[in-house]
């Protein structure tokens, strides 16, 4: 029997490749890897001062646009054309006859901007959970109406900086495009061949066992738990996911946008607290394909929302998907259960009701300084 036979498997210290059946594909972890010193480059942290109104913030209530147009007074949510979209409607289309080695064909769609927020010194763990259930509500309401004509529509938030967020006012982008793109055609076929496979669609089964064996659950209600999923690849990468089989954002009840607000909040503030700095992240929901799929049956789709932070050791040490990540396949060096184990840490400093503050948000509270902060709490 050979030496590599003979030792114990730890996940922790060996390493291995897990799968990824939302794109089949296979993740390598490296957890031995977390030993090594860092001498890379360290991230300059945020700037912490945002004012709750900037007059040249083209997002802000009242304000003027790039294009000239100006903002009306909004108090809770406010969706407006992006004045640099990706897609358009009317684009014209390329033709077909093409060589199989040049293709190219049509894109058309529409860019949104929404809001969250009149304030640029809040984010959604910092609002209250009246105001995400407007965020939902909206959501909801955008995917109503580009979803009628439109096969996708992309709800995806990019905060901080290091994501290249340029703007801190709190707000999130809709795309809607005349195509599936990559990354939901791929989703499409490896839920649909699991649902074909095993007879029931495999994200609701993947939630339904993740909640019994709660080694990966991050935090959880009665309607929705937010996982660590076994293949995730970035370093605190979150999966949030309905209990019952619910295809869109459009099918959510009452009862479930409200729990959605709630872990979404919970969820957000531990992100925050894990380094206490306002925590960087790619965010989007999916689910099923809606235009002309709103006739078909998607019965194999689940509604789901990803959540990529790119930070890996603290709040200035972020991972890199270069070399190895972009030449063979993605590799990860903590493993999602060690991941779990680091959020689920107490780290309280100066948190209350589970929000880190710093002197952005001190108004919020109505005391003076951190010193009355901690006086008070």
């Amino acid at each position: 029997m050979s030496s590599n036979n003979e030792l114990r498997f730890d996940p922790k210290e060996h390493q291995h490749l897990r799968y990824n059946p939302l794109r089949d594909t296979w993740v390598l972890v490296s957890a031995h890897r977390m030993k090594r010193p860092w001498s890379g480059q360290v991230e300059k942290e945020e700037e912490d001062q945002v004012p709750q109104h900037d007059p040249n913030n083209p997002l802000c209530p009242g304000n003027t646009r790039a294009n000239g147009e100006v903002n009306p007074d909004y108090n809770n949510t406010f969706v407006f054309e992006n004045d640099f979209p990706a897609l358009q409607p009317n684009a014209p289309d390329p033709g077909y006859n093409q060589h199989p080695l040049f293709q190219s064909k049509a894109a058309r769609g529409v860019c949104k901007v929404m809001c969250f927020h009149p304030w640029s010194d809040v984010t959604l763990p910092l609002m209250t959970l009246p105001d995400i259930i407007k965020v939902i509500d909206k959501w909801a309401e955008l995917m109503v109406d580009l979803g009628s004509t439109y096969p996708w529509v992309q709800i995806f938030e990019n905060k901080g900086a290091m994501m290249g967020c340029s703007n801190p006012h709190p707000h999130c982008q809709v795309w809607a495009s005349n195509f599936l793109p990559n990354e939901a055609t791929l989703s499409d076929r490896c839920q649909r061949e699991y649902l074909k496979t095993h007879g029931e669609p495999l994200l609701l089964q993947y939630a339904k066992m993740e909640a019994e064996r709660q080694e990966r659950v991050v935090v959880q209600n009665a309607d929705w738990l937010a996982v660590v999923p076994y293949w995730a690849t970035w370093p605190f990468q979150t999966l949030l996911l309905p209990r019952r089989h619910v295809q869109r954002l459009t099918n959510l009840t009452a009862q479930e946008r409200e729990g959605l607000a709630s872990i979404m909040k919970r969820l957000l503030t531990k992100y925050d607290n894990l380094f206490q700095i306002s925590f960087p992240y790619s965010m989007g929901w999916h689910g099923a394909p809606t235009g002309p799929y709103l006739k078909e049956d998607q019965f194999h789709w689940q509604l789901h929302a990803h959540y990529y932070p790119p930070l890996l050791r603290s709040a200035g040490v972020r991972k890199f998907m270069v070399g190895y990540e972009m030449l063979a396949q993605e590799q990860r060096d903590l493993t999602p259960e060690q991941q779990v184990s680091h959020q689920g840490e107490t780290r309280r400093g100066l948190v209350t009701d589970g929000v880190y503050i710093t002197r952005r948000w001190l108004h919020l509270l109505d005391v003076p300084d951190l010193d009355g902060l901690s006086a008070q709490y």
